[in-house]
């Protein structure tokens, strides 16, 4: 079975984690993706515990199947003259090194573009093409706005849980892509793609920036709680914690039949969802109380069966058994790699994503294998 984008060949000089990412779902849909390293390699590699069975660590296998490895050294001749040759049958550059670093080194756009104006070619930074500040996703989510709403309250702000700024910006850098290989198949031109840390996380900042440039609320962090929507946070049950997500009157009327107190969606502190987001602190005593009576698990049955957005706080293992049940799939094999990987999330009909390559070894260590070192 093809692929969508076979055919496609990408150097990729990024590492960590928004390029590599970007990458690996572009591999995954076809393309023949060759990862650059440093002879210290990617850094990533040595970002653990936690380690596979093969001592691989699992940060960097989980965003690098589907490639396969050369290690180069970019001050070098030989390893700039290797990595121009690379680029010479190339259709897509990624590389995420400070602002001009690539210029330095005879790699730019302006330059490879020269002799290869069809060549795409994909900057990442963190903050801009002008900016040399270093990109590393806790810093962003520092400055750009995302802890100051994220934590249980003033005093208090806390990181994602996951380096969410570098994986939206790696979804941003493969639409980019994909966007300008189409112009090139219609044109014949490629063009530079640039994408940032900082850009992407206002981007996905969504209703919390609309709200700041469409009205001048700044906004500051709610715990689990929804500026604008009640109720729409994290409750209380008689065992674990349970998340309620009503996003409308019909979903808060079943609400409350469920909960046993039909009386409250026709309250006049709560009939429409701006009354309740008036009246949060009264609807979440009154909710706390309801869900006392009975564990999350059973609430979960019984709110869902009624068309209400509910569901316990799983943990990672609880998430996948909760996809792997419902048919989704989350987990597959890839061929040579010793652990499972997440299951591309894009679904195609015709030109699925495919697993055929496990995360490369080190380049490096292969090359001092070989050698006898």
């Amino acid at each position: 079975m093809t692929g969508a984008l076979d055919g496609l060949t990408i150097v990729d000089f990024s590492r960590v984690l928004a390029g590599p990412y970007a990458t690996m779902l572009l591999g995954d849909l076809g393309a023949d993706v060759i990862k650059v390293e440093a002879p210290t390699g990617d850094d990533t590699r040595a970002w653990g515990p936690p380690f596979d069975a093969s001592g691989t660590a699992t940060y960097f296998a989980g965003v690098n199947r589907n490639k396969t490895a050369v290690s180069l050294d970019l001050r070098a001749p030989d390893g700039l003259s290797a990595a121009r040759g690379l680029v010479a049958r190339a259709d897509v550059v990624v590389e995420n090194f400070r602002a001009g670093a690539m210029a330095r080194l005879g790699l730019g756009p302006e330059t490879l573009r020269r002799d290869r104006p069809d060549l795409v070619y994909c900057a990442i930074t963190g903050f801009g093409s002008g900016s040399a500040l270093p990109g590393y996703d806790l810093l962003v989510q520092a400055v750009g706005g995302l802890m100051s709403i994220t934590g249980p309250g003033p005093g208090q702000p806390t990181k994602v849980g996951v380096a969410l700024v570098d994986v939206v910006t790696g979804l941003h850098a493969s639409v980019g892509i994909l966007a300008a290989l189409r112009h090139r198949d219609r044109t014949g031109e490629g063009q530079v793609v640039e994408v940032n840390l900082l850009s992407s996380l206002l981007s996905a900042l969504t209703n919390q920036a609309a709200g700041y440039l469409g009205a001048g609320a700044v906004p500051g962090p709610m715990g689990n709680r929804h500026p604008s929507i009640a109720p729409y946070e994290v409750f209380a049950t008689a065992d674990r914690p349970l998340a309620l997500a009503v996003g409308n009157d019909r979903q808060f009327a079943a609400l409350a039949t469920v909960l046993g107190v039909p009386g409250l969606a026709t309250d006049e502190r709560f009939r429409t969802n701006t009354d309740r987001v008036a009246h949060r602190a009264a609807l979440f005593d009154t909710i706390t109380a309801a869900l006392a009576g009975r564990g999350a698990e059973a609430w979960f049955e019984a709110l869902t069966a009624a068309g209400v957005p509910a569901g316990p706080i799983n943990d990672v293992a609880d998430a996948f058994a909760l996809a792997t049940r419902l048919g989704l799939e989350p987990a597959v094999a890839v061929p040579g790699a010793v652990a499972p990987g997440v299951a591309n999330p894009i679904r195609l009909s015709a030109t699925p994503a495919t697993y055929r390559l496990p995360p490369p070894p080190s380049p490096v260590r292969a090359q001092r294998r070989e050698s006898g070192l």
